[in-house]
């Protein structure tokens, strides 16, 4: 693939908070430590052309964003490392970066993936600043960097920020707030939550090479990248089929809450049981009914919609029976730690669920199988497990292993619970939403929500070139993909 021409860039400068910050230093935790390793989260929203000048729309945004930056510190800090290889951010105000480019050959189309080959165009790499930094940098680079790109009839707002200060819902917290302070209002909605005290801060000192960490996968290893959207009917007929319901059409409803099986624990189909679903299927496991306990569970949405892409992926790689394969999920711990965080905690608060089966039982049983393997882990990540995953890894602190290193691993980030959509920065909501080429490699998928919301999901799916035309031509997986 030919590299596009560098975008000019039009303008670079610093922005600061508009008050200064009373914050103290905060301390990495056992979530934020893995990512040092990471490269900064590139995430960013497209807009139809918005009524303002370049120059008026560059003003607006930089007031919006040194407003913003004031409700969020830590982004405008760094990070230090003290004598005893604890690593704080610093919120001292140092400022981010801001950069205004132009792109007048590129147009909204360009950036929505319709033309050629379907895959996603090579030119959105160069709307993200920071393009492969990995999160150590952080000590010496700002935590945040924006890049406001014009294309001839739309913008591009996109964001690098720092892995190891903020996760997912962290960050479009940020950007959310950043859109409504544009948008003229006076204060934001959700004020973050920067306390430090659970069990994710911890006395384990991470020991980091000379230099820092780099990242545990190859940035240069060829792959195809697309993104798959799922209609809201086309995701209630999916779950049915899993469940062994008849599809009754539109009648079916689909609730975000519900969609998100990885969030929270799934409801039982045995509307007269009084244990919690949890409780009731830890039951069932004690008493070696593991297999009648599995066929009253409901297989929420998204478990069922990740056990299609792990078979569609399984067979497109075409592995050996015995090859063991591992499908990966990030989940919210914020909810499940006990006593819980605040759901705006600020920060990483997340875990990564490893799901694991030979790829011949992966494809040699059915769905409802798969998805039952992805329903067991995710119900039975309570508190306790929380404090376990902290626990192992304050006996043996290490950076987070992202990547595919047996050629056998899907690895599912983000999540369509996240606002995405909620970005109006005075001229109405985002086209679409796209990320850079950060944290990228073969197997590396990300959920986002459907523009339309109501249940849809967009997939932004990274594989192998070879993996891709497979999946590309799986009858099973593509019945349920919709068109755009």
């Amino acid at each position: 693939m030919i590299s596009p021409s560098p975008l000019p860039i039009l303008s670079n400068c610093t922005v600061f908070p508009d008050r200064a910050s009373t914050l103290p230093d905060l301390k990495l935790s056992v979530s934020d430590l893995p990512m040092l390793s990471c490269h900064y989260i590139q995430k960013g929203c497209l807009f139809t052309r918005p009524p303002l000048a370049a120059p008026e729309l560059v003003s607006q945004l930089k007031r919006a964003l040194s407003a913003a930056l004031s409700h969020f510190p830590p982004l405008a800090g760094r990070l230090t490392t003290d004598s005893n290889g604890y690593v704080y951010i610093s919120c001292n105000d140092a400022g981010v970066e801001f950069s205004h480019a132009y792109a007048a050959d590129l147009e909204i189309r360009d950036l929505l993936g319709f033309s050629g080959d379907g895959d996603l165009p090579a030119e959105l790499k160069q709307f993200f600043p920071f393009d492969l930094t990995v999160s150590y940098d952080g000590h010496f680079r700002p935590i945040l960097a924006v890049r406001v790109t014009e294309l001839a009839d739309g913008v591009f707002i996109g964001c690098a920020v720092n892995h190891a200060v903020v996760d997912g819902t962290s960050f479009w917290n940020f950007f959310n707030s950043f859109a409504e302070l544009s948008r003229g209002l006076r204060r934001i909605s959700r004020a973050p939550d920067f306390r430090r005290e659970s069990i994710l801060i911890s006395p384990a000192v991470l020991r980091l090479p000379e230099g820092g960490p780099s990242v545990t996968f190859s940035s240069d290893s060829p792959v195809r990248e697309r993104i798959f959207r799922f209609s809201k009917q086309s995701i209630q007929r999916l779950k049915c089929a899993v469940n062994s319901r008849k599809f009754e059409g539109e009648g079916n409803g689909i609730d975000i809450a519900e969609l998100m099986g990885k969030h929270s624990n799934d409801t039982l189909k045995n509307p007269d049981s009084k244990l919690t679903p949890l409780a009731w299927l830890r039951s069932a496991v004690s008493r070696g009914a593991a297999p009648q306990a599995a066929a009253a569970v409901e297989i929420s949405s998204f478990q069922s919609l990740c056990a299609l892409l792990w078979r569609g992926v399984t067979r497109a790689r075409k592995l050996p029976e015995a090859k063991t394969t591992t499908f990966r999920m990030a989940v919210n711990c914020r909810h499940r730690l006990e006593p819980r965080l605040e759901p705006l905690y600020f920060g990483n608060a997340i875990q990564s669920i490893p799901t694991q089966a030979a790829a011949g039982e992966v494809l040699g049983r059915d769905l409802r199988w798969c998805a039952e393997q992805l329903n067991r882990n995710v119900v039975a990540h309570d508190g306790g497990t929380v404090r376990k995953y902290v626990e192992t890894w304050e006996r043996d602190p290490r950076c987070f292993p992202l990547g595919n290193f047996d050629g056998a691993m899907i690895t599912m980030g983000s999540s369509p619970r996240f606002p995405m959509y909620e970005n109006d920065f005075g001229w109405g909501r985002p086209v679409v939403v796209r990320s850079g080429r950060a944290n990228k490699f073969d197997g590396k998928i990300s959920a986002f929500p459907g523009r339309e919301g109501n249940g849809t999901v967009d997939l932004e799916v990274v594989l192998a070139p070879d993996t891709m035309a497979g999946l590309l031509s799986d009858p099973e997986f593509m019945q349920y993909v919709s068109d755009y």
